[in-house]
């Protein structure tokens, strides 16, 4: 692992661009933000820091422990660093190039193969396009994405020198999440991957769909012949809406129809091919490949469920909480002597849970389901007893007050909420 995790690092930067931007949209009024989407992108985003670090204790800590041992035991050839030439080119440039060229071709696959579409599909289900996107993250990739990158072991490219380009890489995509800049000069159009170039590859509109992978470089799409240039505004989102701001189902419901199909789908081979070929596919008997419809933004319907001034407080407020346990989470794993073992202490588990139970929460409430109330109810019951049983777990019984008062504060705003709207939890 690498001795630092600049993802991470760079998450303040991110949050504070994300809220200059969604500022200074609302002086212009743009209208670039919603604060249901905003919210939804940013707990999809938690929900994948969250996954990620369980996924980096486990499954990819295996898959980096796999690339240092082809690097240590099969590479070609041990590249020349000593010189500050060697060095430059070998630590610098030929890794930029390839760990941004093997993106490319896993993120065109992405696309294309229906099931690692399904770890994909979480990032493009926002109907809006701003900064905040940038963060909504699928909890899955990293597991579809890894063995992308294996061949530049055999190369050369050692484990640290990759990992950092592979996070380099990442935080370049933020910025290019924006309607505000519309395009840049010519010359950095053409081999750079910019906000417009990105927007289109957001799009659903018929011909954006599958169009300009690229991660830093458009050079790979205008290489392999899938660049398209950005021509009208785009319509965003998927072709077949979520509808949802439920962040446990946006990452499991593309796998989720893709069963549902294969299981009516007759044939074993066809049940087999459900699954690899491009999203949309169905066989013959099923009504063959499904077509892109025509979308144009005058007409398209975006997913906004009205919802009172009040619940949307309250929902930000909640979001605000669940943040709060993934920072709390960071630090607590911090303090292990391995990732593994900083995940598996109480504390841990507490805040894992607490953070991911309340943006479920959160996404319910938005979403208006019929359910909401119950599980928020339910939420705050449990807090309410978290608060007053931990302080005593760790011997500081005068905490349990002020824990619990805030408790049955949160509490009393939320009935409060429920009976201005005469029960209907997030009427507007």
């Amino acid at each position: 692992m690498p001795p630092i995790n600049l993802i991470v690092i760079a998450i303040p930067f991110f949050l504070l661009s994300i809220g200059l931007e969604a500022y200074f949209s609302a002086r212009a009024n743009r209208g670039y933000y919603r604060l249901n989407d905003a919210l939804n992108d940013l707990s999809m985003g938690i929900y994948s820091q969250v996954s990620g670090m369980f996924l980096r204790a486990v499954v990819l800590v295996a898959y980096f422990g796999l690339y240092a041992w082809l690097y240590e035991s099969y590479r070609f050839w041990t590249p020349p660093t000593d010189s500050l030439w060697g060095f430059a080119l070998w630590k610098i440039v030929i890794p930029f190039f390839l760990v941004d060229h093997q993106y490319y071709w896993f993120h065109r696959i992405s696309h294309g193969v229906s099931v690692v579409w399904g770890s994909h599909e979480p990032h493009h289900q926002s109907e809006e396009y701003n900064l905040a996107v940038a963060l909504r993250q699928g909890s899955f990739q990293g597991i579809f994405s890894a063995p992308f990158y294996l061949p530049l072991a055999l190369i050369g490219i050692d484990p640290i020198t990759f990992l950092l380009h592979g996070q380099v890489n990442t935080i370049y995509q933020f910025w290019i999440h924006t309607r505000a800049v519309k395009r840049l000069p010519a010359f950095i159009e053409a081999f750079l991957n910019t906000p417009s170039h990105h927007r289109v590859h957001h799009g659903i509109n018929p011909k954006y769909i599958d169009k300009n992978h690229a991660g830093v470089l458009i050079i790979w799409d205008r290489l392999y012949g899938s660049f398209q240039p950005e021509e009208e505004e785009p319509v965003y989102g998927t072709v077949k809406p979520l509808a949802s701001f439920n962040p446990m189902w946006a990452n499991v419901q593309y796998w989720v129809h893709l069963a549902k199909l294969s299981w009516r789908t007759p044939g074993l081979l066809d049940k087999i091919k459900v699954w690899i070929m491009p999203p949309g596919w169905k066989p013959e008997s099923l009504g063959g490949l499904e077509p892109v419809p025509e979308v144009s933004a005058d007409t398209f319907r975006k997913y906004d469920p009205p919802l009172s001034r009040g619940m949307q407080s309250y929902a930000l407020s909640q979001f605000i909480l669940g943040l709060a346990a993934l920072i709390g989470l960071i630090v607590v794993q911090g303090q292990g002597s391995s990732p593994a073992e900083g995940l598996v202490t109480p504390e841990a588990l507490l805040l894992t849970a607490f953070c991911l139970l309340t943006l479920l929460c959160v996404g319910a409430l938005m979403d208006r389901r019929v359910w909401a109330a119950r599980l928020e109810v339910t939420r705050l019951c449990v807090l309410l007893g978290a608060a007053i049983v931990v302080p005593y777990a760790y011997e500081k019984p005068l905490a349990a007050i002020p824990a619990a008062l805030a408790v049955i504060v949160l509490g009393d705003w939320f009935l409060r909420l429920r009976r201005k709207t005469g029960g209907q939890v997030v009427a507007a």
